[in-house]
């Protein structure tokens, strides 16, 4: 071991204790200073270097290195002279240069430290694995992604051969061949499938010295793939169905700058992808505000908005609705709608609606409810006539359901399938109806189309025509139906052309035809012609058996129209509706319940009786005036007349004249109750 003493206190002394201290094979045995504030001072007492003054000691202690660290130290050429033979003087341009070397080294060093340190750093954090082996196929390098990807741990395979930790790497067959192989696919040995590039490892001159894979877990890169793919085919779709749809759609960025619009929309609109892409949503806007900047204002949809839009300030409707992705404000999109198409659409729905209900029988038997003897044996009655041509008259009171029979024998019969034409002869004026019923030709009156118009029994050949309240009818009326029943055909008005026709007649009325007729009201043989299959259909208060059935029937179709779900109603109530004698019938009945339904609780699902409304019973006692009738030897006829005008008189007085108000409290048209007033002589003293 060679001893050292060290001449000086300074930094560079402090540097060359500490570089030697590293060295085994060295050891310092002095420090001499000439002051006792010397930076080396501190160290040496540490390390339990003896310290000195006086530089004789040192020579008389046969040092083999005395290290000078002060330059043109006084005493340099005395201790060369007295110093021991084997004593070795270093001076100071020496040892400068050995303390640059030093820290160059430390420097190298540090920065060997640091480069090593953001390697290992780098292996670690990063996603892909990394494996490399040395020249001897053992591995030096398995970062803790690798040990993800294979499930090896990595105190378990560094240092060991490749091929014994995983026995499928392709490693050794890149270090013998010195040839790259980039994003090749592999299954580990767990199963996993990676895609992974090798690359030898060669050093300056090109000599070989080890290999390296890179590789990643092939399925998050298909995931990938497979979402992007995804955006792509739904963003390619949602685009087709933009451009595709016979809507008009206009998007906007959340500052209100037109982004797209489709074909639709330039065709409802005339303005193009220049005129608006890029521009304020007030650009198509010729009148009203901007439903766009109003919904992102307030990120809430607006809906039913009119507005004119384009240059030809086209009539439409909007709806527009705010975009918000993961809570943000994205733009807003519009739908605008063609007032003129909606218009239009309105108008053929009201007519095929129209049309339906003239020419479409609605029910049938099964629409019937009831379980009385009475309702069943009239039903039979009229399946049985479904089944023969004959004229059918269908009699009963008002809200009986004499239309409800004449739709489900059509629907019974072999003309199902054709026409199904109704006609009220009360509700269409006397001079209309002639022209309503046969049609008319060209230039019959003034106003007829040029090229004429079919009637209903045109319209309702092959199939049923339903006449309803036939005691209505004029004389004149009664005289052409009955040639029409009896020829098979029709003349139009203002034409002399018979035209034949093949129509089932089904007739109905809430009059006494046989008084009629004997009042001279109504022709005997019209009578005989109708009165082939007559079907009487009992009143509500000779069936109240059926009020249970018939009530259930009409609380579905009334939950239906209200928007209600009241699903049955108590037999106390149905006890308490049992009791009254129903004037309407079953119309009535519909009356009352959509009433009670009306003012039940939108949490109520059944009748009670707490929820049937007083209704007045019938009563042999009457309040008002009575009236009294002096016969005084007259005929029933007359008798009977003089009746009917004292209570039409009375009527007029309770309801101040009103001749609507007075037909519906004798259950009579108003076009019947006109005849009556006319009969006796009461037009000119009432007054509508």
């Amino acid at each position: 071991m060679k001893t050292v003493a060290i001449i000086g206190g300074t930094d560079q002394a402090l540097r060359l204790m500490t570089a030697f201290s590293t060295h085994d094979n060295i050891s310092i045995q002095w420090l001499i200073v000439s002051d006792s504030a010397d930076p080396a001072i501190s160290y040496a007492e540490n390390q339990g270097i003896k310290i000195s003054h006086n530089w004789e000691r040192v020579i008389a202690d046969s040092i083999d290195l005395i290290v000078f660290t002060v330059p043109n130290h006084p005493k340099f050429m005395s201790i060369a002279q007295n110093k021991g033979n084997g004593s070795v003087i270093i001076p100071y341009q020496v040892v400068e240069q050995m303390t640059k070397l030093v820290d160059e080294k430390e420097a190298l060093i540090q920065q060997l430290k640091d480069q090593t340190y953001q390697q290992t750093m780098i292996l670690t954090l990063t996603q892909d694995a990394m494996i490399a082996i040395d020249v001897n196929e053992q591995v030096t390098v398995f970062n803790p992604s690798a040990e993800r990807m294979t499930g090896l741990s990595h105190q378990d395979v560094m240092g060991r051969a490749i091929q014994e930790v995983m026995p499928t790497s392709k490693l050794p067959r890149v270090l013998a061949s010195g040839q790259s192989e980039v994003n090749q696919g592999q299954d580990l040995d767990n199963g996993t499938k990676i895609i992974t590039t090798r690359q030898p490892i060669r050093a300056h001159d090109g000599f070989i010295y080890g290999a390296f894979a890179v590789f990643k877990d092939i399925t998050e890169v298909e995931q990938l793939a497979e979402e992007v793919t995804n955006l792509k085919s739904i963003q390619t779709m949602l685009n087709a169905v933009i451009q595709s749809s016979e809507e008009a759609i206009s998007v906007v960025d959340e500052h209100g700058k037109g982004i797209m619009i489709n074909p639709a929309y330039t065709r409802m609109t005339g303005l193009t992808e220049e005129d608006v892409i890029g521009k304020p949503a007030t650009a198509d806007i010729s009148e009203g505000a901007s439903m766009h900047m109003k919904v992102l204002q307030t990120r809430k949809p607006v809906r039913g908005v009119r507005m004119k839009v384009g240059q030809a300030r086209k009539d439409v409707i909007v709806n527009v609705a705010p975009i918000i992705v993961n809570g943000k404000l994205k733009g807003s999109v519009g739908i605008i709608h063609d007032m003129s198409e909606i218009t239009n659409m309105t108008k053929e729905l009201n007519r095929a609606r129209q049309i339906i209900r003239t020419l479409e029988a609605k029910y049938s038997f099964d629409d019937i409810k009831g379980h009385s003897e009475e309702i069943e044996l009239v039903i039979e009655q009229a399946k049985l006539a479904a089944t023969t041509p004959v004229t059918i008259l269908l009699r009963g009171e008002s809200g009986t359901g004499k239309e409800l029979f004449a739709h489900a024998i059509h629907n019974a019969s072999k003309r199902k399938y054709n026409k199904f034409v109704r006609v009220n002869g009360a509700a269409i004026s006397e001079h209309l109806l002639e022209s309503e019923l046969f049609g008319y030709e060209e230039g019959a009156f003034t106003g007829a189309k040029k090229s004429g118009r079919r009637g209903y029994f045109e319209e309702a050949d092959g199939g049923s025509l339903f006449l309803d309240e036939i005691g209505e009818l004029s004389l004149q009326m009664q005289a052409k139906l009955l040639r029409v029943l009896q020829e098979k055909e029709i003349v139009r008005v203002g034409g002399t052309k018979p035209i034949p026709v093949n129509v089932r007649v089904i007739t109905a009325t809430n009059v006494n035809l046989e008084k009629r007729i004997a009042d001279g009201a109504f022709r005997e043989d019209l009578y005989y012609r109708l009165n082939r299959m007559p079907i009487f259909i009992p009143p509500l208060r000779q069936r109240k058996e059926d009020l249970a059935p018939l009530s259930h029937h009409l609380l579905n179709k009334i939950n239906q129209d209200f928007g209600r779900n009241v699903e049955r109603i108590s037999e106390a109530a149905l006890d308490q509706l049992k009791v009254y004698h129903w004037p309407g019938n079953v119309r009535e009945l519909e009356n009352v319940l959509g009433r009670i339904v009306i003012h039940m609780g939108f949490h109520e699902n059944e009748i009670i009786a707490g929820h049937i409304p007083t209704l007045k019973h019938e009563s042999l006692e009457d309040t008002t005036q009575p009236i009294t009738i002096d016969s005084n030897g007259k005929s029933l006829n007359a008798t009977m007349e003089t009746y009917e005008k004292q209570v039409i008189q009375q009527a007029l007085a309770e309801n101040n004249d009103n001749k609507t108000k007075t037909a519906q409290q004798l259950g009579i048209s108003v076009r019947a109750l006109y005849y009556k007033l006319n009969k006796h002589n009461l037009e000119e003293s009432s007054t509508q």
